[in-house]
């Protein structure tokens, strides 16, 4: 029988006895999120500038999604797709409307949904490029982040992600992201079927690339008949100040990878979109999950993407968004310790004054945690600044105020 945590200490001390040590959490246990808020086991109320990586991006517990949640839970939860359920339809056509695609195809997490996006771009590519079977090439860039799955780390560049987890998978080609002229080599190459971005590299410590270089990217793959398969697990719905980042340079990519914020952190949703040409390569029996598509997810993706038009959170995000680096900057400028601030939108970092291998970032988020405000390290010293695209201005300028506190004062 499970009781209950009564302490911090007690959780930590069970999850380091019973669980996989494949994470390094902040020393934070938290019971209940609302809104931009998290509490922890005793009671201590924090800001949240993680979003469970951009998950989050309407707020925690968001009213209206669970309410779908609930209600569509006591209906039906699963059937698996051996059957038809009146739920999923309305969603696919939901989703295929509100981002210009002829088709939806869901799974659960991000990694499964890029999983999908590799066999759509390989079978499309063997089927109507004609590429001769089994030489199929996918050009991914360094410092990207999709997933873990082993296939997925074959493509890339982290030592962190690789090292112990061979063979890896064949097909891949790596180039260096925000360079042209790199893609219009690798793409030349008749072999290859896919271009596999993020628009920008949010894991890798919030890279935003040149402008032009996402439509340059979709203009080269046009030219050579290559898909763009464009991963917006965390820089979609709505985190960039656009619905999608891609927008920001007009770019409707061949292939769409959502998930995250796709359910409001509720549960497990993700989505590859396509057009028919490329979606229907796929046949009965050929690709699938037993929850993909489940009823339940159906209902809450439909209220999870209305909440953020209806509140206009992509809006709130890019005014926001600015207003939050122009506060980094101004501190930048007062202290030593901060080199760099990047970002679009509410999706921003601060890159810290020290090697990777320093401990300087991670002790900043210790000192922003004492003081009521959540955030993470990503590669040693870069701190990822990414609040629930529901956060006000009052509240942006006081979680601004925490962080140059904190800043200042390090030592």
């Amino acid at each position: 029988m499970v009781s209950t945590i009564t302490s911090s200490l007690e959780a930590i001390e069970l999850e380091d006895k019973f669980g996989a040590h494949n994470y390094h959490p902040l020393p934070v246990v938290l019971n209940r999120g609302d809104g931009v808020f998290l509490w922890d086991v005793e009671g201590k109320r924090y800001y949240d500038f993680l979003s469970a990586y951009s998950a989050v991006n309407q707020g925690h517990c968001h009213p209206r999604i669970i309410h779908a949640l609930i209600d569509q839970a006591k209906e039906l939860t699963l059937t698996s797709r051996a059957f038809y359920n009146d739920k999923l339809g309305l969603a696919e056509k939901y989703v295929c409307e509100t981002f210009g695609y002829d088709k939806a195809l869901f799974m659960n997490s991000g990694a499964e949904a890029n999983e999908t996006a590799i066999k759509l771009a390989r079978k499309w590519g063997y089927t109507k490029k004609g590429i001769p079977d089994n030489e199929a090439v996918i050009v991914a860039v360094r410092k990207n982040f999709h997933g873990r799955t082993t296939t997925i780390i074959s493509a890339s560049s982290d030592p962190s992600a690789r090292k112990g987890f061979g063979p890896f998978m064949p097909g891949f080609e790596v180039v260096e992201y925000d360079n042209v002229q790199v893609l219009q080599e690798a793409l030349a190459n008749a072999n290859v079927c896919g271009l596999w971005i993020e628009p920008i590299q949010g894991e890798a410590g919030v890279y935003v690339p040149k402008d032009g270089y996402l439509k340059a990217a979709a203009d080269l793959c046009k030219q050579h008949n290559v898909l763009l398969m464009m991963d917006e697990i965390q820089t979609g719905i709505g985190r960039t100040g656009k619905m999608l980042a891609s927008e920001h340079e007009d770019v409707h990519p061949d292939l769409l990878i959502l998930g995250k914020a796709l359910s409001g952190g509720v549960l497990p949703i993700s989505v590859v979109l396509a057009d028919d040409d490329i979606m229907l390569v796929l046949k009965p029996g050929e690709h699938g999950s037993t929850f993909g598509g489940n009823p339940l997810a159906a209902a809450v993706v439909v209220e999870a993407l209305q909440v953020v038009k209806d509140e206009n959170l992509a809006e709130q995000a890019d005014r926001l968004g600015a207003l939050f680096r122009d506060r980094m900057t101004q501190l930048k400028e007062k202290s030593s310790l901060i080199t760099l601030v990047r970002g679009k939108g509410l999706l921003n970092a601060i890159v810290i004054n020290d090697s990777p291998q320093s401990e300087t970032a991670w002790n900043l988020c210790l000192k922003f945690a004492q003081h009521g405000l959540l955030a993470k390290p990503t590669h040693g010293n870069i701190i990822r600044l990414a609040p629930p695209l529901v956060i006000t201005e009052e509240q942006i300028h006081e979680c601004c105020d925490i962080i140059e506190r904190c800043v200042l004062n390090y030592k």
